[in-house]
């Protein structure tokens, strides 16, 4: 139940880049400089009732919970000076954050710690994937398929929320921070190309593709432990699972962080077992390398007498039986003293990011869907994008969570660039139904919000039903019929949403309560020279992206401030 703004352009990107803007140059002025951090990662289990509950993202009262294709979590790091400011940043896997969800966790950590972590610095997002409970949310068009609020949705978010922060807090200890980023080419496609393509050619001259293609990665490194975690913000859509699908999963994102923890505890289990196997002159223990060495023992006998000689006998110490029992005792018991690792897969501006890259098909006879309308034979519902493991959408959400996967490795594993700098948080509540935006040389004003006729089209990733159509303009009078009885939108509303005919008139309907946001809180949390920018609210918007403030110059045409994502 999704409308997306088309390409990057648009009042919501000139919004958040004034106010980061404003905000940037009033809270954060003065000269960067090196700065220790205390780093802390937790990770808790968020997956909730497994059965008989609506799933979030499709908006399909059929898609009813049935099982578990692999357990969602919430993932958090916070960052901290020894004597300063803090932040926290918590990713889940979940479709999205919840105004209701962050303020009840932020009441049980200032009962447990005081204000130590507050609203203000305090930043929830979720992954976007389709395929966990829903309910969890407070406002009527996100729960309506839901059937009303659901309070097990809703307690075990908090409840992993509240336990991957006191993990985190817990194991707050002296580390560093790594910063990288590359392009990710084959993980997410433009699924309205038509769209982007109405775009003025002048700005889409800017973009080198028609989605934003860049994964960003930070790196935690414990002073004495080494790598400890790393998240990273790439924008895909987390429905490799399509609407049918019945099993609550973390999709492509999900996937990908179970794969780098998944090899990092590996990779941290040969290299612990190399290091016990070497002695003072750091030699790794022999044995273990001769069957790579000499091919066969029993041939060639005297060359291998040549290899083994050639290996240089160090010193060496006493050894009882006793001291060699012990010191595999203290090395079970200092590697259970070894934080978790954590890796988290957040998401960025996946507006019309699809991670169903092989394009979009008729599934009555394979033929491409019409290119404008995402049409068959007139009919949306046909129309269904196709992933990389097409017809198996679970070896898709594989597929392109393993894209995910060993991007972020690469990055992980080059991350050379430290965060050095202060750290800060701002956080401001805004009337995004109500604000005055420069637009060249007019000033033009925001509106509440309203859903069009073509959003109940739905999308390639999960088409909608009965008459509509992507990109409809027109609107047809039955359905505005059926809309009048909800609430009838009036003539100021019209003319501020035009051209798109209002199907829905959320931002106005209060009956019975709220079917919409219009204020919602906005936070920058500040790293060093990575900013995060995060607008939660009830899961209405969401932005997060980084900005290098020491390599790159503050330009509004650039992607580090059209990290973005709306849904309606």
């Amino acid at each position: 139940m999704e409308i997306f703004p088309r390409g990057y352009s648009g009042i919501w990107l000139q919004i958040a880049s004034v106010w980061f803007l404003v905000a940037l140059m009033q809270n954060f002025r003065g000269s960067l400089s090196t700065s220790n951090y205390l780093i802390g990662l937790g990770s808790y289990d968020i997956t909730g009732p497994a059965a008989d509950v609506n799933m979030m993202g499709y908006a399909n009262t059929e898609q009813i919970a049935s099982g578990v294709h692999f357990r969602l979590r919430a993932r958090a790091f916070i960052v901290a000076e020894p004597q300063g400011s803090r932040v926290v940043y918590v990713n889940l896997d979940a479709c999205m954050a919840s105004q209701i969800v962050t303020i009840k966790v932020i009441e049980r950590l200032k009962a447990r710690y005081g204000g130590l972590y507050t609203e203000q610095n305090v930043a929830i997002s979720g992954i976007h994937t389709h395929a966990g409970p829903g309910g969890y949310l407070q406002y009527v068009v996100y729960i309506v398929t839901s059937l009303g609020f659901v309070r097990q949705s809703f307690d075990v978010i908090v409840d992993g929320i509240e336990k991957s922060i006191i993990q985190a807090h817990e194991n707050l200890r002296p580390g560093s921070i790594f910063v990288n980023n590359g392009e990710l080419l084959d993980a997410g496609v433009n699924r309205s190309p038509s769209s982007y393509l109405n775009n003025p050619a002048e700005e889409r001259s800017k973009y080198k593709y028609d989605v934003d293609k860049e994964m960003t990665l930070i790196k935690f490194v414990d002073d004495e432990w080494g790598a400890v975690g790393s998240f990273n913000w790439f924008a895909t859509h987390g429905t490799s699972m399509s609407r049918t699908n019945s099993l609550i999963s973390g999709d492509n994102k999900g996937a990908a962080a179970r794969f780098m923890e998944d090899w990092f505890e590996k990779k941290g289990r040969v290299e612990n077992l190399d290091s016990q196997h070497a002695n003072k002159s750091g030699t790794a223990k022999i044995p273990r390398r001769v069957s790579s060495i000499v091919p066969s023992i029993n041939e060639n006998r005297n060359e291998a007498m040549e290899v083994a000689a050639s290996f240089k006998s160090s010193q060496g110490q006493p050894a009882t039986r006793f001291s060699s029992v012990a010191k595999r005792v203290r090395n079970s018991l200092r590697l259970a003293d070894r934080p978790q690792f954590v890796s988290a897969f957040c998401q960025t501006n996946c507006g019309d990011v699809s991670p169903n890259v092989l394009g979009a098909f008729c599934i009555d006879t394979g033929l491409p869907c019409d290119f404008n309308q995402s049409t068959c034979n007139g009919k949306n519902e046909q129309c269904y994008g196709r992933g990389p493991g097409y017809p198996d959408e679970f070896e898709s959400t594989r597929i392109i969570g393993d894209r995910q996967f060993k991007k972020a490795v690469e990055l992980f594993n080059k991350a050379t660039e430290q965060l050095k700098g202060k750290v800060g948080y701002r956080h401001a509540y805004v009337n995004f139904s109500n604000l005055e935006v420069a637009q060249g040389n007019d000033v033009v004003k925001t509106c509440p919000a309203a859903m069009g006729f073509a959003f109940a089209a739905g999308t390639t990733d999960g088409p909608g039903a009965f008459d509509f159509k992507q990109g409809d303009d027109k609107g047809n009078a039955f359905w505005r019929l059926v809309r009048d009885f909800l609430k009838t939108p009036n003539q100021e509303q019209v003319n501020c949403q035009r051209p798109k005919p209002i199907l829905l008139d959320t931002g106005e309907m209060d009956k019975p309560y709220a079917w919409a946001p219009a204020i919602l809180p906005v936070q920058i949390l500040r790293i060093g020279q990575l900013v995060i920018l995060s607008v939660p609210g009830g899961g209405n918007i969401f932005v997060v992206f980084s900005f290098f403030l020491q390599r790159k110059a503050f330009d509004t045409n650039k992607s580090y401030i059209q990290r973005w994502h709306l849904v309606q």
